[in-house]
């Protein structure tokens, strides 16, 4: 890889995924010279908030891990430096790291100069790149040419023909039951399909509109008429059964 510039390709663990509330628990960074040399970055940081268990699932990381760990705060300036002018590179950069780093960043009265620096998201290059339809699925499972696609029923054989393969590789006794181990559920982030609300530190929280960002503890203390707005228009069952609950003073809590 020949580089004009310097390069820092970054990765951040946090609490979850949600931007605006969710904290950094680790920040790992490789800068790579035009020269090739190298210089490696790995801090851990503590939160100052909980660390739910399926976070610890997927990172590793528990409370436990990072309470000694310095805070954002702490690190921040030496964040900013080892970036320096550099262009940055990571896998879903543009869409979660970046952001994230920003308003951490902010938050401790620094900045993250974005307009001089190239930003190289792999995941945006690899989607673009590799197509990920069910022509691309055919190919990759069944190694066939889709002729065809876009015909209902065709593509109904196709997704059959894929199905069939993937519990050959992915299950078990070739049973398509032995597929249901994986999770491809509704992240448990999220209260509903539609993610219009979100569990955060065990808190329901909306996510749209003029409350965007409030628990649903502090809508009903402020404005319960916002409550009876959600009950007539075009909820799922699912939100309006819950904003019924959270009237009659049952605030749901939940989240890990």
């Amino acid at each position: 890889m020949i580089l004009d510039k310097e390069l820092v390709v970054i990765d951040l663990e946090a609490t979850g995924t949600w931007i605006e509330k969710d904290k950094i628990i680790e920040i790992g960074m490789i800068k790579r010279l035009p020269d090739g040399t190298e210089i490696e970055y790995l801090q851990r940081v503590n939160p100052g908030i909980s660390i739910s268990d399926i976070i610890t699932e997927i990172t590793g990381m528990s409370d436990v891990d990072v309470k000694d760990s310095p805070s954002f705060s702490d690190i921040a300036k030496d964040v900013v430096e080892f970036i320096g002018n550099a262009d940055l590179a990571g896998f879903n950069l543009a869409r979660f790291d970046i952001p994230l780093l920003c308003r951490e960043l902010e938050s401790c009265g620094k900045t993250l100069d974005l307009s001089n620096r190239f930003i190289y998201d792999t995941q945006k290059i690899y989607h673009i790149h590799e197509r990920r339809d069910l022509t691309a699925a055919y190919k990759f499972f069944c190694n066939k040419e889709l002729i065809g696609a876009h015909s209902a029923l065709v593509d109904s054989r196709a997704t059959l023909e894929v199905l069939e393969e993937q519990i050959a590789k992915y299950g078990k006794r070739d049973k398509i039951n032995t597929l249901q181990e994986f999770d491809y559920k509704q992240s448990p982030e999220f209260f509903d399909d539609s993610r219009k609300f979100r569990w955060w530190n065990k808190e329901l929280y909306i996510t749209f509109g003029k409350h965007n960002g409030k628990s649903m503890q502090a809508i009903a203390e402020e404005d319960r008429n916002y409550l009876q707005w959600i009950l007539g228009k075009d909820f799922s069952n699912q939100v309006k059964s819950m904003v019924r609950d959270v009237l009659d003073g049952d605030i749901p809590t939940n989240g890990d």
